[in-house]
């Protein structure tokens, strides 16, 4: 069942790259790192973005969930959420670009996502130094009081992190000017955010994008020890074809209604794996949540003492 996943998985990043040059497996892109030196700089915007996000991201659960009340534990699940990169409460951080202004560090709003490049990183950095260990105080805060905006960033920014309690320092007139504002393709975008939508699924740890090309020279997406590893889903194995560049190719003319069938499954497919993670999810979740509150609460002791 987990290979038949994969499999689908990758018919579908196929579909919809069959009309784009991209490729994002080869050559690879090189690994951009945070710039620590810049944090200084930013860390009071940044944290300030990051109160106006919560806050935002809240009142859009809120009309989602309505009229039914945002639980803290949601909240919580937002807070610790908004700088990782990797999940979708951190998606603002994609359309900021950080701007040079005299000796001055600005954050800009482009507006739509952009290449996450080392000033992503650094972002994504600040934001973790920012929120420390205060997701939980932070989510508290907005459950029980309710705040504004601006009383959230005072909170947050001022009484929690002190990230803006001093004026940052000036920025060094040999400051190495960070890259380029480049913005992503709306097919990238999307697909990028198909694939968050799938972490965590069986059968597609650590997914990777690859071209038309690439996937249509592929014999099969399984190798000998996958076959190994896989022998108690044999039975699930034997109805997903082996070669399955080669029947994409034979079936080139029939290639929306193929489309179609592969989303239907891979819809399909997740709705179940969800139904199934959920049962199990939500006490998981509320013993890290205790698990958390116990170290603050052990840590405000020793503090004490």
């Amino acid at each position: 069942m987990a290979r038949l996943v994969f499999g689908l998985s990758l018919a579908l990043l196929l579909l919809f790259f069959s009309c784009s040059p991209l490729a994002f497996a080869s050559p690879k892109k090189p690994v951009s790192v945070a710039r620590r030196e810049d944090i200084p700089f930013i860390k009071c915007q940044v944290c300030e973005k990051i109160a106006r996000e919560i806050h935002n991201l809240v009142q859009k659960k809120e009309a989602l969930v309505s009229p039914k009340k945002v639980s803290e534990f949601q909240i919580i699940e937002i807070a610790e959420n908004v700088c990782n990169l990797k999940k979708e409460e951190a998606d603002w951080i994609l359309r900021i670009d950080v701007v040079e202004k005299g000796d001055k560090l600005e954050l800009v709003d482009q507006g739509t996502e952009g290449q996450c490049n080392s000033e992503c990183k650094t972002i994504e950095r600040a934001c973790q130094e920012v929120m420390g260990y205060s997701d939980t105080d932070v989510a508290e805060y907005l459950y029980k009081s309710k705040p504004s905006v601006d009383a959230l960033i005072d909170f947050l920014c001022n009484d929690l992190s002190k990230a803006c309690s001093v004026k940052p320092p000036p920025v060094p007139k040999d400051r190495v000017p960070g890259e380029p504002f480049v913005a992503k393709s709306s097919k990238e975008a999307e697909m990028e955010k198909i694939l968050k939508s799938m972490e965590g699924m069986p059968g597609a740890p650590n997914m990777k994008m690859y071209s038309r090309e690439d996937l249509m020279n592929m014999n099969n997406f399984g190798g000998e020890d996958d076959d190994e590893d896989d022998e108690d889903d044999e039975d699930e194995d034997d109805k997903f074809p082996a070669n399955l560049g080669k029947i994409l190719k034979e079936k080139d003319n029939h290639k929306k209604d193929f489309k179609q069938t592969i989303l239907q499954g891979i819809s399909e497919t997740k709705t179940m794996i969800k139904s199934h993670i959920n049962k199990v999810s939500g006490k998981v979740k509320n013993w890290l949540w205790s698990k958390k509150v116990a170290q603050k609460t052990s840590k405000a002791g020793k503090a004490e003492l």
